[in-house]
């Protein structure tokens, strides 16, 4: 049975002179950027730059058959960058498992090399407003380019920090 909330939430009112007038929302509709990010678990066993461009690949893959539009996933041989238009009908933490499960099990078809690949455990997750767009995707796209300078660790805690997003840095490299 419908309760007066269930109605008003799917109704939204408008005052056009001095009338109101009742609009149902039909769809659910949803644009939502996410830049997410997640490492390597064993640094012994690195992704080789040769199989990077495929490893992306087929994360894109996985980001589509999840409903999600991927926009660019770049990385180093610790980890991984990703840059998408999330689907409205899966949750953040379903859409990196899906990525996760699926990638690690193709890669360790790639070679003995991957035998032992896993991802960590944990991943971040950033919401990308449009207007930062552009900024996100040539930050990704320049993923050596930045670990020239700055590490993995110190990349996160400054994303962290700029979202700020309360951790404890006791728990943050252990998986």
């Amino acid at each position: 049975m419908a309760t007066p909330w269930d109605t008003w939430s799917k109704t939204f009112f408008v005052a056009l002179k001095g009338q109101l007038r009742k609009f149902n929302m039909s769809q659910s509709l949803s644009k939502l950027y996410v830049h997410l990010i997640f490492h390597i678990k064993d640094s012994l066993v690195p992704i080789n730059k040769e199989d990077k461009k495929d490893l992306y690949a087929y994360i894109g893959s996985i980001v589509k058959d999840n409903g999600s539009i991927p926009i660019i996933i770049n990385g180093t041989i610790d980890h991984v960058h990703i840059l998408c238009v999330m689907s409205k009908n899966i949750a953040l933490a379903k859409l990196i498992e899906e990525i996760k499960r699926h990638s690690s099990r193709w890669i360790k078809t790639k070679g003995m090399h991957y035998q032992q690949f896993a991802w960590q455990g944990g991943y971040a997750g950033f919401s990308v407003s449009q207007s930062l767009h552009d900024k996100t995707k040539h930050y990704i796209e320049n993923q050596e380019e930045h670990h020239k300078k700055l590490t993995f660790k110190e990349e996160l805690i400054l994303f962290l920090k700029e979202y700020e997003i309360e951790y404890d840095e006791r728990y943050l490299w252990t998986d």
